[in-house]
Protein backbone atom coordinates (compact mmCIF):
# COMPACT_ATOMS: atom_id res chain seq x y z
CA UNK A 1 0.00 0.00 0.00
CA UNK A 2 1.50 3.23 -0.82
CA UNK A 3 0.83 6.50 1.19
CA UNK A 4 -1.60 9.50 0.55
CA UNK A 5 -0.09 11.72 2.80
CA UNK A 6 -3.46 13.36 3.50
CA UNK A 7 -6.81 13.32 5.69
CA UNK A 8 -6.79 12.53 9.48
CA UNK A 9 -4.02 10.58 10.90
CA UNK A 10 -3.97 10.09 14.58
CA UNK A 11 -0.71 9.89 16.49
CA UNK A 12 -2.53 6.90 18.85
CA UNK A 13 -1.16 6.68 22.30
CA UNK A 14 0.34 3.61 23.51
CA UNK A 15 -1.62 1.75 26.37
CA UNK A 16 0.47 0.25 29.23
CA UNK A 17 -1.31 -2.17 32.20
CA UNK A 18 -0.64 -1.14 35.80
CA UNK A 19 2.77 -3.79 35.25
CA UNK A 20 4.19 -1.19 32.73
CA UNK A 21 3.03 -3.80 30.13
CA UNK A 22 1.76 -2.90 26.79
CA UNK A 23 -1.79 -3.40 27.07
CA UNK A 24 -2.71 -4.75 23.82
CA UNK A 25 -6.51 -5.39 24.21
CA UNK A 26 -7.02 -1.88 25.08
CA UNK A 27 -4.77 -0.43 22.26
CA UNK A 28 -7.37 -2.20 19.79
CA UNK A 29 -10.38 -0.87 21.03
CA UNK A 30 -8.64 2.64 19.81
CA UNK A 31 -7.70 1.40 16.89
CA UNK A 32 -11.11 0.25 15.91
CA UNK A 33 -12.84 3.93 17.43
CA UNK A 34 -10.60 5.35 14.66
CA UNK A 35 -10.81 3.13 12.12
CA UNK A 36 -14.48 3.63 12.86
CA UNK A 37 -14.42 7.31 12.91
CA UNK A 38 -12.87 6.81 9.02
CA UNK A 39 -9.21 8.39 9.83
CA UNK A 40 -6.94 7.73 6.85
CA UNK A 41 -3.42 6.07 8.61
CA UNK A 42 -2.35 5.55 12.20
CA UNK A 43 0.57 6.74 13.40
CA UNK A 44 2.67 4.94 16.51
CA UNK A 45 4.94 5.77 18.82
CA UNK A 46 4.53 9.52 19.83
CA UNK A 47 7.73 11.28 19.45
CA UNK A 48 6.77 14.08 22.53
CA UNK A 49 8.26 10.96 24.89
CA UNK A 50 6.85 7.45 22.98
CA UNK A 51 9.65 7.21 20.15
CA UNK A 52 12.44 7.72 22.75
CA UNK A 53 11.15 5.83 26.10
CA UNK A 54 9.46 2.76 24.27
CA UNK A 55 11.93 0.10 24.12
CA UNK A 56 12.92 -1.82 20.42
CA UNK A 57 11.14 -4.90 21.42
CA UNK A 58 7.76 -2.60 22.00
CA UNK A 59 7.90 -0.69 19.12
CA UNK A 60 8.20 -3.80 17.27
CA UNK A 61 5.27 -5.72 19.05
CA UNK A 62 3.05 -2.23 18.70
CA UNK A 63 3.45 -2.00 14.83
CA UNK A 64 3.34 -5.90 13.80
CA UNK A 65 0.21 -5.87 16.37
CA UNK A 66 -1.41 -2.61 14.39
CA UNK A 67 -0.68 -4.06 10.89
CA UNK A 68 -2.24 -7.51 11.42
CA UNK A 69 -5.31 -5.30 13.40
CA UNK A 70 -5.88 -3.05 10.35
CA UNK A 71 -5.41 -5.79 7.91
CA UNK A 72 -4.56 -3.22 5.21
CA UNK A 73 -7.42 -1.15 5.39
CA UNK A 74 -5.04 2.08 6.16
CA UNK A 75 -1.37 2.89 6.00
CA UNK A 76 0.57 1.81 9.20
CA UNK A 77 3.46 4.91 10.01
CA UNK A 78 5.94 4.88 12.68
CA UNK A 79 7.78 7.75 14.39
CA UNK A 80 11.78 7.77 13.84
CA UNK A 81 13.63 9.83 16.91
CA UNK A 82 17.03 8.66 17.32
CA UNK A 83 20.17 10.04 18.73
CA UNK A 84 22.51 8.34 15.90
CA UNK A 85 22.25 7.82 11.96
CA UNK A 86 23.03 4.42 12.33
CA UNK A 87 20.34 4.09 15.46
CA UNK A 88 17.69 5.71 12.68
CA UNK A 89 18.68 3.48 9.80
CA UNK A 90 18.22 0.03 12.01
CA UNK A 91 14.89 1.53 12.98
CA UNK A 92 14.01 1.78 9.71
CA UNK A 93 14.72 -1.17 8.79
CA UNK A 94 13.04 -2.79 11.73
CA UNK A 95 9.64 -1.06 10.55
CA UNK A 96 9.67 -2.23 7.33
CA UNK A 97 10.35 -5.86 8.58
CA UNK A 98 7.41 -5.56 10.93
CA UNK A 99 4.92 -4.31 7.96
CA UNK A 100 5.46 -0.26 8.17
CA UNK A 101 3.95 1.57 5.28
CA UNK A 102 5.78 4.65 6.48
CA UNK A 103 8.21 7.00 8.65
CA UNK A 104 7.46 9.94 10.18
CA UNK A 105 11.11 11.64 11.19
CA UNK A 106 12.57 14.07 13.28
CA UNK A 107 16.10 15.36 13.23
CA UNK A 108 18.68 13.98 15.35
CA UNK A 109 18.08 13.90 19.22
CA UNK A 110 19.64 15.57 22.21
CA UNK A 111 22.96 17.22 20.00
CA UNK A 112 21.02 20.61 18.21
CA UNK A 113 22.37 19.82 14.77
CA UNK A 114 23.57 22.07 12.05
CA UNK A 115 21.29 21.82 8.74
CA UNK A 116 24.28 20.19 7.44
CA UNK A 117 24.15 17.24 9.57
CA UNK A 118 20.58 17.48 9.80
CA UNK A 119 19.86 16.97 6.28
CA UNK A 120 23.01 14.41 5.97
CA UNK A 121 20.76 12.19 8.58
CA UNK A 122 17.55 12.20 6.54
CA UNK A 123 19.32 11.77 3.60
CA UNK A 124 21.02 8.64 4.76
CA UNK A 125 17.83 7.12 6.17
CA UNK A 126 15.86 8.05 3.10
CA UNK A 127 18.96 6.55 0.83
CA UNK A 128 18.86 2.92 2.93
CA UNK A 129 14.99 2.52 3.22
CA UNK A 130 12.07 2.29 0.92
CA UNK A 131 9.74 3.59 3.09
CA UNK A 132 8.23 6.78 2.11
CA UNK A 133 8.94 9.73 4.79
CA UNK A 134 7.18 12.81 6.73
CA UNK A 135 9.97 14.97 7.87
CA UNK A 136 8.76 16.43 11.19
CA UNK A 137 9.05 19.85 11.78
CA UNK A 138 9.02 21.34 15.04
CA UNK A 139 11.76 23.34 15.83
CA UNK A 140 9.53 24.87 19.07
CA UNK A 141 9.77 21.90 20.65
CA UNK A 142 12.97 19.92 19.47
CA UNK A 143 15.13 23.31 18.85
CA UNK A 144 15.90 22.74 15.29
CA UNK A 145 13.63 24.01 12.42
CA UNK A 146 13.88 22.37 8.31
CA UNK A 147 13.95 25.03 6.25
CA UNK A 148 13.33 25.77 2.40
CA UNK A 149 16.58 25.62 1.49
CA UNK A 150 16.71 22.24 3.13
CA UNK A 151 13.99 20.93 1.97
CA UNK A 152 15.20 21.70 -1.67
CA UNK A 153 17.91 19.23 -1.45
CA UNK A 154 15.86 16.61 0.86
CA UNK A 155 13.10 16.26 -1.87
CA UNK A 156 15.77 15.15 -4.36
CA UNK A 157 15.21 11.72 -3.22
CA UNK A 158 11.86 10.64 -4.08
CA UNK A 159 10.89 8.69 -0.88
CA UNK A 160 10.99 12.34 1.57
CA UNK A 161 7.34 12.93 0.37
CA UNK A 162 5.51 15.09 3.16
CA UNK A 163 5.80 16.82 6.45
CA UNK A 164 4.06 17.34 9.88
CA UNK A 165 4.17 21.46 9.43
CA UNK A 166 4.54 22.16 13.44
CA UNK A 167 6.37 25.36 13.21
CA UNK A 168 3.51 27.70 14.34
CA UNK A 169 3.69 29.86 11.91
CA UNK A 170 0.99 28.96 8.80
CA UNK A 171 1.90 31.27 6.66
CA UNK A 172 5.23 28.84 6.27
CA UNK A 173 2.97 26.31 4.79
CA UNK A 174 1.93 29.15 1.92
CA UNK A 175 5.98 28.91 1.58
CA UNK A 176 5.93 25.32 1.33
CA UNK A 177 3.21 25.25 -1.62
CA UNK A 178 4.67 28.10 -3.27
CA UNK A 179 8.45 26.37 -3.12
CA UNK A 180 7.07 23.05 -3.48
CA UNK A 181 3.64 22.46 -4.93
CA UNK A 182 2.45 18.81 -4.86
CA UNK A 183 5.89 17.50 -4.29
CA UNK A 184 6.05 17.98 -0.26
CA UNK A 185 2.58 17.38 1.36
CA UNK A 186 1.57 19.19 4.20
CA UNK A 187 0.23 17.91 7.15
CA UNK A 188 -0.87 20.01 10.54
CA UNK A 189 0.73 19.05 13.38
CA UNK A 190 -1.09 21.12 15.64
CA UNK A 191 -4.60 20.74 16.80
CA UNK A 192 -4.97 24.25 17.81
CA UNK A 193 -4.40 25.21 14.19
CA UNK A 194 -5.01 22.59 12.19
CA UNK A 195 -8.35 23.92 10.65
CA UNK A 196 -6.96 27.33 9.32
CA UNK A 197 -3.88 25.05 8.08
CA UNK A 198 -6.05 23.31 6.26
CA UNK A 199 -8.08 26.54 4.89
CA UNK A 200 -4.43 27.60 4.13
CA UNK A 201 -3.85 24.16 1.78
CA UNK A 202 -2.57 21.68 4.43
CA UNK A 203 -3.34 18.42 2.80
CA UNK A 204 -4.13 16.96 6.23
CA UNK A 205 -4.01 16.36 9.54
CA UNK A 206 -1.67 14.41 12.17
CA UNK A 207 -3.99 14.66 15.65
CA UNK A 208 -3.37 14.13 18.81
CA UNK A 209 -6.84 15.13 19.54
CA UNK A 210 -8.29 12.61 17.49
CA UNK A 211 -7.21 10.37 20.47
CA UNK A 212 -9.61 11.39 22.56
CA UNK A 213 -12.91 12.57 19.50
CA UNK A 214 -11.99 10.26 16.43
CA UNK A 215 -15.59 10.98 14.81
CA UNK A 216 -15.32 14.89 15.77
CA UNK A 217 -12.33 15.55 14.33
CA UNK A 218 -12.82 13.32 11.02
CA UNK A 219 -16.02 15.96 11.32
CA UNK A 220 -13.93 19.14 11.40
CA UNK A 221 -10.95 17.78 8.40
CA UNK A 222 -13.96 17.02 6.32
CA UNK A 223 -16.34 20.41 6.58
CA UNK A 224 -12.99 22.29 6.26
CA UNK A 225 -11.83 20.24 2.94
CA UNK A 226 -15.26 21.12 1.96
CA UNK A 227 -15.02 24.34 2.34
CA UNK A 228 -18.37 24.07 4.70
CA UNK A 229 -17.70 26.88 7.38
CA UNK A 230 -20.90 27.36 7.51
CA UNK A 231 -22.10 24.35 9.35
CA UNK A 232 -23.33 24.40 12.63
CA UNK A 233 -20.65 23.66 15.57
CA UNK A 234 -19.94 20.49 16.89
CA UNK A 235 -20.51 19.86 20.81
CA UNK A 236 -19.35 16.79 22.45
CA UNK A 237 -18.44 16.35 26.34
CA UNK A 238 -19.32 20.35 27.29
CA UNK A 239 -16.34 21.20 24.33
CA UNK A 240 -17.22 23.07 21.11
CA UNK A 241 -15.28 21.60 18.63
CA UNK A 242 -16.38 23.60 15.05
Amino acid sequence: MSIQWKGVMPAVTTKFTSQDRLNLPLFSINLDAQMEAGVHGIILGGTLGESSTLTTQEKDILVRHTVAHVKGAIPVVINIAEQTTKGAVAASHAAQEAGAKGLMMLPPMRYKATAYETMAYFKSVASATDLPIMVYNNPVDYGIEVTLPMFEQLLKLDNIQAVKESTRDTTNITRLKNAFGDRLKILSGVDTLALESILLGADGWVAGLVCAFPAETVAIYALAMAGQLDKPPIYTAGLCLF
